[in-house]
């Protein structure tokens, strides 16, 4: 990583797949090499729901951006966003309130590339290359620091990315340290992928030579993210129920991920 937060386009590494890429692949994208589509097949026949799951998350996603924007926050933290998939975090935030401000940090150089080309010229939005490993540097990045006033509101998303942080790199100590970093009235919007439904054994294997494993966690392991946080109803659920739009998709009490949205008290 250099100084300013990121990497040279030349340290891509596609000889193993990436998580961000493998989504990418299992949600129609185009932007994934062979070995990420190879991965993504494999873990469709492991957990054949995963395709609907990943788009039941994203609508998730969709849903609670427009909660908290509705709440009243002006700004928006994406951790681990993935590849653009449309309508993004910063198009559904502000097609709600324009003057939003949306700063996504993932670290695939292949990600920041794509997410650079999206951005608005008007300056609401950014990207840095960073990982949630290390907290403490995506919230002293120059980058962010120009697009998040962290004395006012946040609504931090973690959506789909602590799974992919083993216990051993302590996931909970970094939510905790950006909790810490979060004005009164901030929100953590979080969701995470979970064997509470069926046996994923075969799922997390697929990610064993990726650059990041799978680690599934329960309905309580997932609960303990949101410490120090008030979960606004109906609390940690399954993605197509957290205030769905419509009637789920049938199957869809066999997703494993959960989600929910959390609010900082003053």
């Amino acid at each position: 990583m250099s100084q300013d937060g990121g990497f040279g386009l030349g340290e891509i590494d596609t000889s193993r797949p990436h998580p961000a890429r493998i989504y990418d692949y299992l949600l129609g994208g185009k932007d994934n090499y062979e070995v990420d589509r190879q991965a993504g097949d494999r873990l469709a026949e492991a957990a054949p729901e995963v395709r609907a799951g990943l788009r039941a998350n994203r609508a998730f996603m969709r849903r609670a951006v427009r909660y908290v924007v509705g709440s009243g926050v002006r700004q928006v933290l994406d951790i681990g966003t993935g590849l653009p998939t449309s309508p993004n975090v910063h198009e559904v935030a502000q097609a709600l309130a324009p003057d939003v401000r949306v700063a996504y940090v993932d670290n695939d150089p292949i990600v920041a590339a794509h997410a650079n080309a999206l951005l608005s010229s008007s300056g609401t939005t950014s990207v840095m290359l960073g990982d949630l490993r290390d907290p403490r540097s995506v919230l002293d990045d120059p980058v962010v620091r120009r697009t998040i006033d962290f004395d006012e509101p946040v609504a931090l998303l973690l959506v789909a990315v602590l799974h992919f942080l083993s216990d051993a790199e302590d996931p909970a100590g970094a939510v905790a340290t950006l909790r810490d970093a979060l004005a009164p009235g901030s929100f953590l919007v979080l969701s995470h992928a979970t064997g509470d439904f069926a046996d994923r054994t075969a799922a997390q294997a697929v990610y064993s030579k990726a650059t990041a494993t799978l680690n599934l966690r329960s309905r309580a392991g997932v609960e303990r993210f949101f410490d120090g946080f008030d979960l606004v109803e109906p609390g940690l659920a399954q993605v197509p129920f957290w205030r769905p739009d419509g009637p789920p998709e049938p199957g869809s009490d066999g997703i494993g991920f959960y989600g929910g949205v959390a609010r900082r008290a003053g």
